[in-house]
């Protein structure tokens, strides 16, 4: 489980599974903070997903290992509705490094997400 943060503040936005299927990853969001936005719609969607919950959307697809990274997969971005080309890859043991992009890498934007501590 890795938590999403907001750039400006890095208060956890959302929490997101990544599990596996077969030698396949996919991650899906598991939690929203924001007590308003837990039962928001991705409104911008396209296809199937218009109109769905955000919470429970698988929002990282078809990624394989590679080495060290995992590429070949699709990002969604639930805020805009589009879908991104994207590598993960580990910073840390509880750093994730996701790399969004169109076309080519260079062209993209890095997010890190944050190993969730379920431990109480």
């Amino acid at each position: 489980k890795w938590a999403s943060v907001y750039e400006n503040t890095k208060n956890i936005e959302s929490v997101i599974e990544i599990y596996e299927e077969g030698d396949i990853i996919f991650g899906k969001i598991i939690a929203i903070s924001d007590p308003s936005r837990k039962n928001a719609l991705c409104n911008l969607c396209e296809g199937n997903l218009k109109d769905q919950p955000i919470l429970g959307m698988v929002i990282v697809r078809d990624l394989k290992q590679d080495k060290d990274e995992w590429s070949g997969g699709r990002v969604l971005d639930p805020k805009n509705g589009k879908e991104y080309k994207c590598t993960i890859s580990l910073k840390d043991e509880n750093t994730m490094k996701l790399r969004g992009y169109i076309g080519f890498s260079v062209f993209g934007r890095t997010a890190y997400w944050y190993r969730v501590n379920d431990k109480k």
